[in-house]
């Protein structure tokens, strides 16, 4: 009778504390390597950078678009744009064309 209670006395607190350490161990576990766990954490802010480079790429994009619309939609058309689709839409730009483009600054011209 002497062992059985003293078995029963120290098996209780040590199934016990198994059964919390597992518990615990599963919710840790979880919040590691779960759905909504840090490393999905950190992979959400990885892709999170990647869409903010492409938004910036395409916002880059579109500024150029709306000034090549500008250009085109003036009261005057700027020639150079005119040229340069008109030479595209013509398959006249060759892979091995040479193209130099010559810009003044503003203010530093020849006069």
């Amino acid at each position: 009778m002497v062992v059985r209670t003293r078995f029963r006395a120290l098996m209780v607190p040590l199934v016990l504390y198994a059964v919390c350490g597992l518990a615990s161990s599963y919710f840790v576990w979880h919040a590691v390597n779960g759905q909504r766990g840090l490393k999905a954490r950190d992979d959400y802010m990885q892709r999170l950078a990647e869409l903010e480079t492409t938004l910036s790429d395409l916002r880059a994009e579109r500024a150029r678009w709306r000034l090549k619309i500008d250009l085109a939609r003036g009261e005057t058309v700027d020639r150079d744009l005119v040229e340069e689709e008109s030479r595209i839409m013509l398959g006249r730009v060759h892979k091995n064309e040479v193209i130099v483009l010559h810009a003044i600054a503003a203010g530093k011209g020849n006069r």
